[in-house]
């Protein structure tokens, strides 16, 4: 891992796709749009599906967004895209055509058992942190109080060990997930296929839960772009905040 102050910042698309086959792969909260106190309060640039499709077709289709969230929630937001999606943290991955590509179990979509549910519900009625229901796990938020994060953390914890599933640590947010999912394993599924295959891929994320995805892309020689800041990190490059990644991507 590198510090903070040992980052750089990335070379500009622009001399990267003149040099070489560059795929990216693009968070979603926190990267292409700013972070918000509850995760329906996203409030996207005007266009933002649009200018994503022009930047999928200048890359020849070598572009996929990979989130925590579901794929159909960031098509509630800013619409349909011409590219490759993963969300649940790589529990749903699907082609830019729309197709299931895999599953963190390598078959039939995975669905959180009713009885996590009930105890990540039953727990949030009763902290008053919120829980956000999703196709392929369950989050609880911590955003407005911060301090609950150790409690949140340790229940969570526990859940998912009782019941064969793992939890994905990010921003004020503890996710159950299941085993084998994560935003390293979409991006190996997609450098699987076409047209992202024998290609050089990067990764910009902020949060925890992307540094699987910057060791994805180095192990296969790319690089992670980390937005923001933090202590320790895989990336190799950063940039400031979301504007900056605009600005990079040429939005």
């Amino acid at each position: 891992m590198q510090s903070r102050i040992d980052l750089g910042v990335p070379p500009p698309l622009t001399s990267l796709l003149e040099s070489e086959r560059v795929t990216l792969f693009l968070d979603f909260d926190g990267t292409l749009v700013e972070l918000a106190p509850a995760p329906d309060a996203i409030k996207p640039i005007a266009d933002l599906a649009q200018r994503l499709n022009n930047l999928t077709r200048r890359l020849g289709g070598r572009l996929a967004v990979i989130s925590g969230r579901s794929i159909d929630d960031i098509i509630g937001h800013i619409g349909p895209i011409d590219a490759a999606m993963a969300g649940s943290h790589g529990s749903d991955i699907r082609d830019a055509k729309g197709d299931a590509l895999v599953d963190a179990s390598g078959d039939g979509a995975i669905t959180l058992p009713p009885v996590i549910e009930t105890a990540l519900r039953d727990y949030a009625k009763n902290t008053g942190v919120r829980y956000e229901h999703k196709p392929h796990g369950g989050a609880l938020h911590y955003r407005n109080d911060p301090s609950a994060g150790p409690s949140v953390q340790a229940f969570a914890e526990k859940l998912a060990a009782k019941h064969g599933w793992m939890v994905q640590s990010g921003k004020c947010v503890a996710e159950l997930v299941a085993k084998g999912a994560s935003k390293g394993g979409a991006v190996a599924a997609l450098m699987a296929t076409a047209p992202f295959a024998g290609t050089v891929p990067f990764f910009i994320g902020d949060d925890l839960t992307d540094e699987a995805g910057f060791r994805a892309c180095r192990a296969m020689g790319g690089a992670g772009i980390l937005v923001g800041s933090r202590d320790e990190t895989d990336a190799e490059f950063s940039l400031n905040d979301v504007a900056a990644v605009h600005a990079w991507l040429e939005l």
